[in-house]
């Protein structure tokens, strides 16, 4: 498990119809204000202000098929070749980590291939790695840096 200090959020929250709304400046919207949004714009604050990932570099809810299926990955962090390089799925923080959550991402990882996983609820997070030689999954203790330019992908 990764321990995560997160910066001090600047978020920009309003009232529409009742409902809380944070603004959302990798969407440029404003959303609705879940429990499971506020672990994603806190994580997101996190990459981008604590860990110097490039903003420009992520995709958030994006779209992917399964199948039949559409469903959407809650963070994408694009490598700077434009590949998918780690995807985020953030979940409430009341929900445990176990393995239907980590089922979830791997599921997403075949759609969407991407050398790094991570899965959070706000307290908790997990990173993960593939290992492509070996083709398995190993548990990180941290996030990795974002990658220079050069980087290799663990998938080749």
């Amino acid at each position: 498990m990764i321990s995560i200090r997160f910066p001090q959020p600047d978020f920009k929250i309003t009232a529409n119809g009742g409902k809380d709304m944070i603004y959302d400046a990798y969407r440029k919207k404003y959303v609705v204000l879940t429990p499971e949004e506020w672990v994603r714009q806190n994580f997101l604050n996190y990459l981008v202000k604590s860990r110097q990932y490039p903003g420009a570099l992520l995709s958030i809810e994006k779209e992917l098929h399964l199948g039949e299926l559409r469903k959407r990955c809650d963070i994408v962090v694009y490598s700077r070749e434009a590949t998918p390089w780690m995807i985020v799925e953030c979940k409430e923080m009341g929900v445990p980590l176990k393995q239907p959550v980590l089922e979830q991402i791997v599921r997403y990882h075949m759609a969407l291939p991407a050398p790094w996983l991570v899965i959070t609820n706000g307290v908790n997070t997990w990173c993960c790695r593939l290992d492509g030689a070996a083709g398995s999954w190993v548990f990180e203790q941290d996030l990795p840096d974002y990658p220079p330019v050069d980087a290799i992908s663990p998938l080749q």
